[in-house]
Parts: structure tokens; C-alpha cells; sequence
């Protein structure tokens, strides 16, 4: 079967484009042809993959959008394919991977009123409606339970055009037996002494992420545990504004903010503990990404799999609503605390060794390609 694949953006260090990739290649490894529309590619292309790069512009992402949407269906219609499927909400779709949260709720919870006049608010909730409401064929994939409820509270969508899909980890995240050798390698790259504790940020989007929150919990531990904490902080966005935030904590020596790149599971194997205490996430595939490295995690409470973290007793998770403070206490709990962060580790370890959280994409292919009536 002739499968397309629409996304407006294509980079190898966001999430949704790893789940993405994974589920198109296990569509592509049963014998099913992989088309992908895109705005923009960044990367190498797969092969076997026929990349579309749509030529459309416009002054807005939301015009953008609109064009893009009827550059494909105009060119589906020239080219017609078995199936369509988003990673971003927009009509026509067969299938929807679901990695973003409801629109509908933020918009209504978190934004003035005035802001439902505009007409980017229009946009997205028309499409976000086109995937959601009733009437639409669409079946949706979802990788958060926490998300489900809002969908259906704002378009009463059918209970059974939703698909739970377990996380999508990938194996190479999981500790090697030679973890302890790149463990030591990684300190020595990076000048850690065997005194120094690492703390880890990865994820794209640093605002989002909470890496503001992190700051401010390493510039107020006590002064002879904050001198021998770093942090890195690593993802695909512009770092200007929060390297100027260290350097205005006194953080200038001990934070580091690198760009997107290939080789997490060695930062996740050198690292002492993850910290995400993001201000919105659907899922956070990273805080599994830790527990099967067997990385301790401090996560905020509204991270979809922060009940991973508590399920497998490998961290703590700050409780809602989201104080600095409880951060603050928690992260110097655990970098004080050599035996706890073994105890993370060891569970974390044992958790990754029997738990469903690897098989997100098989998953998804299976209900991709299902039979419809």
C-alpha cells in the first residue's frame, strides 16, 4: 500500500519526529510504500522514503499551514495514496498521531478571552475540529491518557476512535553492559571529578521544558553542593535568552546549553540525574529514555509519563501546582542523597527489563494499516 505521511517539520531531534520516523519505517519494514509531505526536511532521508518538500509561503504559520493542506490534497488528488497520516492536526487525515495536547482546553484555560477573536485561534481550532469532531473518519493515536478527556469534553469525539499506544522507547536508549566504561569516558570528556554531580536536560523547546525552572533550582542549592553541580541542558532551540539567565544567577561556569544531536544515551549514562520540570507536556518521552539508561528523574506532575517515574520508583515527581520552592527541595533531596539515586537506579533498571514501553510503533502500524470498513 502507498502510504502518506504529513508533518510540517522535519528535524532528527524532536520527539514527534522520532515517533514519526519509528512508525514510518515499521510501516515501510512490512512492505508498504512511504510518502512524506513536509514544509521543511532537515536531515537524511531514509531510504526508500519519497520526501516532499511543499513549496508554499506565507507570512503566517497559520496561512503557511492552510496552504500546505491544499497543496496536498491537490496533490493527493493527482497521486491518491491508501492512507493519510498526520503528526499535526489538519483535515483529510485517515489517521491522526496525537503528540500534541488539546488545543480547544489550552486555549480556553490559559489564554484570555480576546484571543478566541484571533484568527490564528480560529485556525488551529478549525483544525484541530477537522481531526477531532464527530462526523470526522479520523482515527486518532494517543500517547497520553491525560490528554483523552479534553478532547472529548470539547468535540464529544467517540470513545472508539481512540488508540492507546504504549511509549515508543527506542532500544538504544537502554543501559549497555559497557555502561559503566561509557559512564567513566563521558566524565572524563567532560571534566567531571567523581565529587561532581551532572544534571541533564534534553528536550526541544526550552521554554516549554521548564529549563527557566532548573536554573533557578541549581543557583539556589547551598553554595558547596551548587559548586560541584553542572547542568546540561541540550535541544533544538535558540539558547540566548537562557544563557543570559545563568549568567545573571552566577550560573555562566556551571550550565552548558548545546544543540540537538545523535548521541544522548552517552549523556544519559554520564549524567547523575534528569530533571524536566516542564510547564506543559503531553508525554515526555525522555523521562522513559532515562529509566531504562537507568538515569534518576525529577519530573513535574504534568508530564503524560510522569506516572512512569512514580510506577517504577526511579525519582520524584513535583506536584502540581508547580512551586519553585518544592523544586527546589527535591532536586537538593536527591543530589544529598548518594543511596537513594542507587535505589532510582536499580528500579529504573528492573522496570526497563519487563515493562510495555517499546513497542509504540509496531502498535501504531497495526492500526494504520487495519482494514476499514
Amino acid at each position: 500500500m502507498q502510504l502518506a505521511f504529513c508533518l510540517y517539520k522535519y528535524f532528527p531531534f524532536g520527539g514527534l519526529q522520532r515517533d514519526f520516523l519509528r512508525i514510518a519505517l515499521a510501516c515501510q519494514a512490512r512492505g508498504h510504500a512511504v510518502r512524506v509531505y513536509a514544509l521543511s526536511w532537515e536531515g537524511e532521508v531514509p531510504y526508500g522514503f519519497e520526501v516532499v518538500k511543499v513549496p508554499v509561503k506565507a507570512l503566517t504559520n497559520a496561512r503557511r499551514y492552510e496552504k500546505f493542506t491544499a497543496w496536498v490534497a491537490a496533490d493527493l488528488a493527482q497521486r491518491p495514496v491508501g492512507r493519510v497520516v498526520g503528526f499535526n492536526k489538519m483535515p483529510g487525515l485517515d489517521v491522526y498521531f496525537a503528540a500534541d495536547p488539546c488545543y480547544e482546553e489550552k486555549a480556553q484555560t490559559l489564554r484570555n478571552p480576546f484571543y478566541r477573536l484571533s484568527g490564528r485561534y480560529r485556525h488551529f481550532s478549525a483544525y484541530e475540529r477537522a481531526v477531532f469532531a464527530p462526523a470526522s473518519p479520523t482515527q486518532i493515536l494517543m500517547i497520553s491518557e491525560v490528554q483523552q478527556p479534553f478532547f472529548e469534553k470539547h468535540y464529544a469525539t467517540p470513545k472508539e476512535r481512540f488508540h492507546l499506544l504504549p511509549p515508543g522507547i527506542a532500544p538504544d536508549r537502554r543501559a549497555p553492559p559497557e555502561a559503566p566504561q561509557i559512564r567513566g569516558e563521558f566524565r572524563a570528556e567532560f571534566g567531571l571529578g567523581a565529587d561532581d554531580l551532572l544534571l541533564l536536560q534534553v528536550g526541544s523547546g526550552f521554554k516549554t521544558k521548564g529549563l527557566d525552572r532548573s536554573l533557578q533550582a541549581l543557583a539556589h542549592l547551598p553554595e558547596e553542593l551548587r559548586r560541584r553541580t553542572r547542568l546540561i541542558a541540550i535541544g533544538q532551540d535558540e539558547p540566548s535568552a537562557f544563557r543570559r539567565m545563568a549568567a545573571g544567577l552566577g550560573l555562566a561556569e556551571r550550565v552548558e546549553i548545546l544543540a540537538g544531536r545523535s548521541d544522548i544515551p552517552r549523556f544519559l549514562l554520564g549524567a547523575d540525574l534528569l530533571v524536566h520540570p516542564a510547564y506543559n507536556e503531553n508525554t515526555g518521552t525522555v523521562l522513559l529514555e532515562a529509566v531504562v539508561a537507568g538515569l534518576p528523574v525529577l519530573c513535574s506532575a504534568v508530564c503524560g509519563y510522569a506516572h512512569y517515574i512514580a510506577e517504577a520508583d526511579a525519582g520524584l515527581v513535583i506536584s502540581e501546582p508547580f512551586a519553585q520552592s518544592a523544586m527546589d527541595e527535591l532536586l537538593q533531596r536527591m543530589l544529598t542523597d548518594d543511596a537513594a539515586r542507587r535505589r532510582w537506579q536499580d528500579r529504573a533498571l528492573a522496570f526497563a527489563e519487563t515493562a510495555d514501553i517499546y513497542s509504540n510503533a509496531e502498535r501504531a502500524a497495526d492500526i494504520i494499516l487495519a482494514e476499514r470498513d
